[in-house]
């Protein structure tokens, strides 16, 4: 589908990096990006977000590109949305909706549909008074996956009613990996997470560390459905290993809440590996972004070590780094060249020691 991309440059320093990042977003999405506009403003217009001046500019140069949809890089109110499409006489999708969007293409398993579901209703019940005015003859496509027609004519009590729904099987599933865990507690089995900004190499290294064939690719959002792994570690015994969804800058508040089940595995982890894109000029804002989630769902408390991933491409040599106490602080990798994985599963044996005595003290308490 063919699409213009507008970028709003608010005058924040990761403007270019948030650019890059949509771009991306879009080109995952199946965009074909044909024209691309950039607002410049101290602050959004409460009616248009870009102002009135630039909408004339952005509906020119979008019928000329001949272009279908537009993606817009912030998150628009439903106010906002509403005219911008009727200015454009198109389809407008933000950021929140693309994100979405790409979460639907991608999640394979039961509970990530159901998840996405959530986060797509909760997403629509604020926006269908806004609803695209053809959207009969809209065929799927961007920001259009997901919930179909049907659903999206719903009404409010209808998508309340679906949404409360999608909660109890998401509960039933909660319930279910509770229960799992339970069971991998009883024999003192040691849990480890992997997190860490989208794109930075977690699945590669997952598959690297337990062998196995997790889905991964050079693409924002490669891994939806949380894969959990059961490996021999020498020195730690048997260790159960998750791969779970990457985080991303201005990730929707909807998308937290509704995948709480999903990152739940992260919550109960008693050991997280951070994985970071060495290789990545944001990576310090990336770090950031990833530990800002990690608080949002009270995961920010379990020990934690820094996995520098790639550092084939950043130049770097494996080795292990400790921080002034003497604790594993960094561990230096190649997944893909599977580099540096004796020092990460010792650090992971180091780690799960004291992680695991910490637990004994607190049962004591």
């Amino acid at each position: 589908m063919k699409a213009l991309i507008i970028h709003v440059d608010l005058g924040k320093p990761d403007y270019q990096a948030h650019a890059d990042e949509f771009v991306m977003l879009a080109k995952g999405a199946g965009a074909e990006i044909v024209a691309t506009v950039v607002a410049r403003r101290a602050r959004p217009d409460a009616a248009l977000f870009i102002g009135s001046g630039k909408l004339d500019e952005a509906k020119l140069i979008a019928d000329e590109a001949q272009a279908e949809i537009i993606l817009f890089d912030q998150p628009l109110t439903p106010g906002q949305q509403r005219n911008l499409e009727n200015g454009f006489n198109r389809r407008v999708v933000d950021r929140v909706a693309l994100i979405l969007d790409i979460f639907a293409l991608r999640a394979k398993s039961h509970e990530g549909k159901l998840q996405v579901e959530l986060a797509q209703l909760q997403h629509l019940s604020t926006r269908l008074t806004r609803m695209w005015s053809h959207l009969e003859r809209q065929r799927g496509g961007i920001g259009m996956r997901g919930p179909g027609e049907a659903q999206l004519e719903m009404d409010r009590r209808i998508i309340g009613d679906k949404v409360r729904l999608l909660k109890e099987r998401l509960e039933r599933v909660q319930r279910q990996r509770t229960t799992q865990r339970r069971s991998r507690s009883r024999g003192s089995i040691l849990s480890v997470s992997l997190v860490g900004y989208t794109n930075a190499g977690k699945s590669t290294l997952f598959n690297s560390l337990t062998r196995a064939g997790a889905y991964a690719a050079d693409q924002l959002f490669a891994t939806l459905d949380t894969t959990t792994r059961r490996i021999w570690i020498e020195g730690a015994g048997q260790v159960v290993i998750s791969d779970t969804v990457g985080f991303i800058r201005d990730l929707p508040p909807t998308l937290i809440a509704a995948f709480r089940a999903t990152l739940e595995e992260t919550v109960q982890a008693d050991l997280l590996l951070h994985v970071v894109d060495a290789s990545s000029p944001q990576r310090d804002e990336q770090i950031s972004e990833v530990h800002k989630v990690l608080r949002d769902i009270g995961a920010d408390e379990i020990p934690q070590i820094l996995v520098y991933n790639k550092i084939d491409e950043a130049g770097y040599e494996p080795r292990v780094e400790r921080n002034e106490h003497g604790t594993i602080a960094r561990v230096f990798v190649s997944a893909l060249k599977r580099a540096g994985l004796d020092g990460l599963r010792g650090a992971i044996v180091e780690s799960g020691q004291i992680a695991g005595n910490n637990a004994t003290n607190i049962e004591n308490i």
